[in-house]
């Protein structure tokens, strides 16, 4: 671990920290939305502990997942996208708050952060079972073709989990408008997978076999 690495994570953890305060509370027009408050200690304090834990455990997983900058052409617009997915539902939430427009009933955001925390700990687990796990699309040296865990039943596990993570998250904000607009990050991740396959079937030795043995992306069954 270098002091390097440490102090960008700690940065990157604040500066998210700070934006989503300022996405959700400023259109709320207060700091009393306790949906926004909810959202932020269900995404940050795993967040926290993860980073802890990859500080001391895996620093070199931590450093691919604190890299964000997209080498592939196609995968830029699609970061652009989500981008813009993510303010327009963070600020629609807060409005919705802030105009009592249509609110969800306690017992939705409560099932909400229920699944939202179990897929968390499934984004974890994918954590753990590849370490080649870059947030960018790239075939890294000496990377090998995961296939055991989740990895058996879907090709691309963390895409499952942060699927389920995004749209939870307009639940728990209370906005069913979030929660519609979240549903934007199907098309967009299905663009990202679509480069991404192509990519590590060019570059990845055995994901072509791989591909024919486990034959979902993203649910069994489905997708």
């Amino acid at each position: 671990m270098t002091s390097k690495l440490l102090l960008q994570a700690i940065g990157k953890y604040v500066l998210g920290l700070l934006l989503f305060g300022v996405l959700l509370f400023v259109p709320a027009g207060t700091a009393f939305y306790p949906n926004g408050w909810l959202l932020m200690a269900v995404l940050f304090i795993p967040m926290l502990i993860a980073g802890i834990i990859l500080i001391f455990k895996n620093p070199s997983l931590l450093k691919k997942r604190l890299n964000a900058k997209e080498e592939e052409k196609e995968q830029k617009s699609v970061v652009v996208c989500s981008g813009v997915m993510f303010l327009a539902a963070f600020i629609v939430a807060g409005l919705n708050f802030r105009f009592q427009w249509f609110l969800l009933p306690n017992v939705a955001v409560i099932v909400g952060t229920v699944v939202f925390l179990l897929a968390y700990a499934m984004y974890a687990e994918v954590l753990k079972e590849n370490t080649y796990l870059s947030r960018t699309v790239e075939v890294q040296e000496n990377q090998k073709v995961i296939d055991t865990g989740l990895y058996g039943i879907v090709r691309h596990p963390m895409y499952s989990a942060t699927l389920v993570l995004f749209l939870s998250m307009g639940i728990i904000l209370g906005s069913l408008f979030s929660f519609g607009i979240l549903l934007f990050y199907i098309p967009i991740i299905a663009k990202r997978m679509k480069n991404e396959e192509a990519v590590l079937e060019e570059g990845l030795e055995g994901y072509k076999e791989y591909k024919s043995k486990v034959k979902y992306k993203v649910i069994p069954y489905i997708w």
